[in-house]
């Protein structure tokens, strides 16, 4: 069954973003991350332990603008950081290619190497709702992140139409073990995070 990978927590400039969640989660940050030359971006990953982790993006201002759109929406991103989509990991990506979440794509950063659905105009699924889909053709972000002691508790999507979201992904086949769907008047997404100083909510 294909699982939870990461969250996808956006920002302004990375700086910013990480700021942000240092504040919120009351953890350093270490320095892992860098940049995504496909992508013109760059990141910075928090541990969340049993195999996820969150990642903290932005464009980055000393890169070359990539010539396509970003992923994640991050072009049209403005206002403050926050969480935007999350990622799903799988080990089968093409089975998955017919059902409209974009093309399979190969990136890297650094010696890490991937596939990812990419929708051609970088949008969100269902206003992020929906994750992407990730296969990692090389060792995972997790296994030399450091520990912050920080968990995943829960993953809250809220949407006008939950069992409509509900029902896209279950035929992704998610686990969603970790993941409560909510009625809302707007797309929204929320994270529990068991932290060394108590429960945090990230949103």
């Amino acid at each position: 069954m294909n699982r939870l990978d990461h969250l996808v927590l956006a920002a302004q400039t990375l700086q910013e973003g990480v700021e942000y969640v240092q504040d919120v989660l009351e953890v350093v940050l270490s320095p892992a991350g860098g940049p995504h030359p496909l992508m013109g971006t760059h990141n910075r990953l928090l541990n969340l332990g049993n195999g996820a982790y969150l990642e903290i993006i932005a464009i980055d201002p000393e890169a070359p603008a990539p010539g396509h759109p970003r992923w994640f929406a991050l072009d049209g991103f403005a206002g403050a950081p926050r969480l935007l989509t999350w990622v799903a990991r799988t080990g089968a990506l093409e089975r998955y290619a017919s059902l409209g979440l974009g093309l399979v794509t190969r990136a890297s950063r650094g010696d890490l190497e991937w596939l990812i659905t990419l929708p051609a105009d970088g949008r969100l699924h269902w206003g992020g709702l929906v994750p992407y889909l990730i296969q990692w053709g090389s060792r995972h972000p997790t296994e030399t992140l450091p520990d912050a002691g920080c968990r995943l508790g829960e993953l809250v999507l809220r949407h006008p139409e939950p069992q409509a979201v509900d029902k896209v992904l279950k035929s992704l086949e998610l686990d969603l073990s970790q993941v409560r769907l909510e009625r809302a008047e707007s797309p929204d997404l929320m994270a529990l995070v068991q932290t060394p100083a108590g429960p945090k909510l990230l949103r």
